[in-house]
């Protein structure tokens, strides 16, 4: 299993409007700056443009928002593990809700990830379907029903129940693969009670992106990180 400072933040910048060009460099910085003060573990997801760009400009580990199935070679429009490896990126999120993957595919970038020392995390939206994707051994699941992403009202609220099955069934099929969940998470609290469902961590987007104070946002998230 490839190793990751546990817990942790994923902060997937998506492709909102204001992450385009200079915004995602500028919103990567704030994550660097919030990790340096307060010794935190973030990762950036950047839109799949700015990759490079972000993973050479700040020293917190920077994801892929999605790899294909495929290995280097005549695959024009799609995205090589060993591309992302190249770019500079140190993992990647994978069947991510707005990005669905097959089984078999999932299985397959999962293990190429391993083999290139990439750090995966498979998107899931049930407890059972993480079970599913767990079996391929990646390093993470992150749990996210898909009704609550982009809402409101965080799944540690809405159905915490989902994390900590999640954690129970994961664990008992692969005590290596620590579960992280996401679908409206927004703060310190949210991040607070997750860890204690079992969580390693969150993986969340608008409620950083969006942000109209993304410095004091992020703050806060980290601050529930802590005992």
């Amino acid at each position: 299993m490839t190793e990751l400072e546990l817990p942790v933040i994923v902060v997937n910048f998506k492709v909102y409007a204001e992450v385009e060009g200079e915004g995602a460099l500028r919103l990567a910085q704030e994550c660097q700056a919030v990790a340096d003060a307060s010794g935190a573990s973030l990762v950036a997801c950047p839109p799949m443009v700015e990759l490079s760009t972000i993973a050479r400009a700040v020293r917190i580990p920077v994801f892929s928002q999605h790899v294909d199935a495929l290995s280097s070679g005549s695959i024009t429009g799609h995205v090589s593990p060993q591309s992302v490896r190249a770019a500079g990126a140190r993992g990647t999120l994978i069947n991510h809700s707005e990005h669905r993957m097959v089984l078999a595919d999932i299985a397959s970038t999962v293990r190429a990830c391993r083999e290139l020392g990439l750090v995966s995390i498979v998107c899931s939206e049930s407890a059972e379907s993480s079970v599913a994707v767990a079996a391929y051994g990646p390093d993470f699941v992150a749990v996210e029903p898909p009704e609550l992403i982009g809402g409101d009202v965080s799944v540690t609220t809405a159905d915490p129940a989902i994390v900590s099955r999640t954690v129970e069934l994961v664990r008992a099929t692969d005590p290596q693969v620590k579960v992280l969940c996401g679908a409206g998470v927004k703060n310190g609290k949210d991040v607070r009670t997750a860890l204690g469902l079992g969580a390693s961590g969150v993986l969340l987007a608008s409620g950083v992106v969006k942000a109209k104070d993304v410095r004091a946002v992020l703050e806060d998230l980290v601050s529930g990180l802590k005992d």
